[in-house]
């Protein structure tokens, strides 16, 4: 994965930080490659071994194994996991998700769901200009064409959540 400068996301992420009374926001959209470089060839090759050894330690289970991505013995659904663990390390290169699981991730049914929570949001934190007039939605689908995405979130455990920090 390569960190993609687009400048068109640089005036929205500069925007998706601020304060309100009862909370921080750190908001930012990036965007990578999903093109697979060194360290992400051996996390490949980690979560594929992983994947056989749970294959060889509880065949059925795994064979019966569905996951926001599909059944996980189809390579089409472990590349999907492994694109989103791949992201994460990538925007979040103090931790590692290497041994982050399938289940610790959501499939939203609709793009549009997303949008509205987000849109919704930012509405009552009193951010909603940045839906409106810094036109969020649009400058995203010009650059990875949304009506072609899947939507996925990552549910982090207490113990591996980023976004935890000590003592708070």
């Amino acid at each position: 994965m390569k960190f993609l400068e687009i400048p068109a996301l640089d005036v929205i992420n500069t925007a998706l930080v601020f304060d309100t009374p009862e909370c921080k926001v750190f908001g930012r959209i990036e965007t990578y490659s999903c093109k697979v470089a060194g360290a992400d060839k051996k996390l490949y090759k980690h979560l594929e071994n992983r994947y056989q050894e749970d294959l060889s330690n509880s065949p059925e289970y795994i064979q019966q194994a569905v996951s926001p991505f599909g059944p996980m013995n189809q390579p089409s659904s472990r590349k999907t996991l492994f694109n989103l663990i791949a992201t994460l390390n990538a925007s979040y290169p103090d931790y590692d998700f290497s041994d982050v699981k399938p289940e610790q991730f959501t499939k939203h049914p609709s793009l549009s769901h997303v949008c509205n929570y987000v849109n919704n949001t930012l509405f009552n934190l009193g951010h909603g200009w940045i839906v409106t007039g810094l036109n969020l939605w649009q400058v995203t689908d010009d650059i990875i064409e949304l009506d072609e995405c899947d939507v996925y979130s990552y549910n982090p455990d207490m113990d591996s959540d980023p976004n935890i920090e000590e003592g708070a």
